[in-house]
């Protein structure tokens, strides 16, 4: 059986043990807020130590400098292996032909290739030095191309087409794709225009809510000679803020011999897949067709269910009962103000003064409800609300059983596909000895950059890195803080305040809930002071029974001497023994009624003599003898 202190000092060491735990947590959200405060600066270290080993690099080249305000250098890309195509822009815009065509099948006002082009920086996150090709006309027709270095024929090597992209005032319809042209010896790039035959077209385009990355490349049919479009699936991805966050972004096509391509924005694959798997029409037409001279006979039957020709009328069902009926059971409301209208023309309202009755006719008021109609239950000719008919059954109909003569659903025979053919690598096609830009767009300020197309990874990734890497970085340092990220989203999304006041509430109340010190309450307070008074009783028990062992000793002499005297003392002397227990409960009565009165240490000490275990009854009755004695 547990006593009584026992449990106030299971409950000292809960008290203790719950402090401790509201210490351990205080002390953990410290230690979190200096470990994040810590990775954010070196976070910032990191990228001071990105800069200067971007600027060893460029050190290492011999061509003009120019220094941002961040401290980087900027240095004109150059290609660090084989390549058939580069363009930075930096210099002299050379070799770039502007089309002097119209273009087809358009009204003559918008029908020109009158588009401006100019070579410019950009217009924020600008990097000194920097510049690119800009559309800058809206709603006018853009065509401008160039010869490649070399020509790229399509057989044993990859084919990487890079360049970079910024819509510096968004984009609403327009594109900024490229087309790299086919070789021909009849190719002119004066006469450059939307029919002009491309081989591939890739890069982004955008209208309305549609935004797209396209893949497109012509391919030949080896059997008419005549050349399809063949459309790369739309990636997976959501693509829309590409379009739309003002950035500098990075477009690489990656086609393989092994008949496979890659499409990456920013070096991160959005789209993959087979030439000969994942374009839309097929690369290779069916080996079957339907047979476009088969019809369906006349007797065939495709219903799965038919009207049941035995089922029969019941002779109860009335088809001309309506629908709805009167409530007769309904009563007019009482107050309901029958000549009164719902409606009455406005008091206030006054005819305009430039109101002419003979061209705009006779003025009236408008109309407004009538103020009278508030207070009542409702106005003008009271009529009765209608309710279901119980007797509407409707049009009466025959129930659906299964069709007997039922054939299936059909479809013309198959035939082999006359056109069939199977190309099995589409990978190699037409050589391509141009690239050029064919647009139209609702935006300008579309900003180009950094072309290149060659065939070995490791050339594209180190000109992506001296080019879009260096714009990506200034990007990056110049971006506004978390604080500002998080109200911009807000604006946007004005439900994201609810979850910041809410992430910012509960650590906050956490913290006071545990690291606020609890006021010392009254019960504490006693608790504190029971736990004191307990030691000391402890130690007055132990002294009182030192002593009362001591009186244990003494009485058994007695005893023994007792023993000795005679029968009618003995007698006596248990007569007097009986009166002094009597005496001594009588005065154990009268103690319990001063209980009040004694002192906090008495009572304490007498609770502790209390809760010892029954094997200490000798010492029980030893004490009150002692006590009967003294008294």
């Amino acid at each position: 059986m547990t006593t009584c202190g026992e449990e106030e000092q299971n409950c000292m060491t809960s008290y203790l043990k719950m402090h401790f735990q509201w210490d351990w947590l205080c002390l953990s959200v410290l230690i979190i807020g200096s470990v994040t405060a810590e990775i954010e600066n070196e976070e910032i270290l990191g990228a001071d130590v990105e800069v200067e080993d971007f600027d060893k690099q460029s050190q290492e080249a011999d061509v003009d400098e120019d220094e941002s305000s961040l401290g980087i250098v900027y240095q004109t890309p150059k290609p660090t292996g084989e390549v058939y195509f580069t363009e930075t822009f930096d210099g002299v815009l050379t070799g770039w032909i502007l089309s002097k065509t119209k273009k087809e099948d358009t009204d003559d006002n918008i029908a020109k290739y009158d588009g401006r082009w100019e070579v410019e920086e950009l217009k924020e996150n600008t990097v000194p030095g920097d510049r690119g090709l800009v559309l800058k006309s809206v709603a006018k027709h853009h065509a401008i191309s160039t010869m490649l270095t070399k020509a790229f024929i399509f057989d044993n090597k990859p084919l990487i087409v890079q360049y970079e992209v910024n819509f510096q005032e968004g984009i609403d319809c327009g594109g900024a794709y490229i087309k790299l042209l086919s070789s021909s010896n009849d190719l002119n790039l004066e006469y450059f225009f939307d029919k002009t035959p491309y081989t591939i077209m890739f890069g982004p385009d955008k209208c309305g809510e549609d935004y797209k990355l396209h893949f497109i490349f012509r391919h030949k049919n080896p059997k008419t000679g005549e050349y399809d479009e063949k459309h790369a699936k739309r990636p997976d991805v959501d693509l829309k803020k590409f379009y739309l966050d003002k950035k500098t972004h990075l477009y690489t096509l990656v086609l393989k011999p092994d008949d496979t391509f890659e499409m990456l924005i920013d070096q991160t694959v959005v789209s993959k897949g087979s030439l000969l798997e994942d374009m839309v029409p097929p690369v290779n037409p069916p080996r079957e067709i339907e047979d476009p001279a088969d019809k369906k006979p006349d007797d065939w039957d495709e219903r799965p269910k038919i009207p049941d020709p035995n089922a029969v009328k019941p002779d109860d069902w009335d088809e001309d009962e309506p629908s709805k009926i009167e409530d007769l059971d309904a009563v007019k409301p009482t107050g309901w103000l029958d000549d009164e209208p719902q409606y009455v023309p406005d008091p206030n309202a006054k005819k305009p003064k430039d109101w002419d009755e003979e061209m705009d006719g006779e003025w009236e008021a408008p109309q407004i409800p009538n103020p009278k109609c508030e207070t009542a239950p409702g106005c003008g000719i009271w009529v009765r609300p209608m309710k279901n008919n119980p007797k509407y059954k409707g049009k009466w109909k025959a129930p659906m059983i299964d069709n007997p003569n039922y054939q299936g659903i059909w479809s013309p025979r198959k035939i082999p596909n006359p056109d069939y053919f199977e190309d099995s690598h589409p990978f190699e096609m037409t050589a391509v000895s141009a690239i050029g830009l064919e647009l139209w767009s609702m935006t300008s300020d579309i900003y180009f950059d950094n072309f290149i197309i060659c065939s070995e990874k490791e050339v594209a990734d180190r000109w992506a890195a001296d080019g879009w890497g260096l714009k990506k970085l200034v990007a990056s340092a110049n971006e506004p803080g978390m604080f500002s990220q998080l109200v911009t989203a807000a604006e946007d999304h004005p439900w994201l305040w609810v979850l910041y006041i809410l992430t910012l509430a509960l650590p906050i109340g956490l913290g006071v809930l545990f690291c606020w010190p609890a006021k010392k309450t009254d019960e504490d307070i006693e608790f504190k002071k029971t736990a004191i008074s307990k030691a000391i009783t402890k130690g007055e028990i132990k002294q009182d029974r030192e002593e009362l062992e001591d009186d244990e000793i003494d009485l058994e002499e007695e005893k023994d001497n007792e023993d000795i005297v005679e029968d009618e003392d003995e007698g006596e002397g248990v007569e007097d023994i009986d009166e002094e227990e009597e005496n001594g409960i009588a005065d154990g009565s009268q103690e319990e009624g001063d209980k009040s009165n004694k002192s906090g240490s008495e009572d304490e000490m007498k609770e502790d003599d209390e809760s010892t275990s029954s094997g200490d009854g000798p010492l029980k009755s030893v004490r009150k003898r002692r006590w009967f004695g003294k008294r």
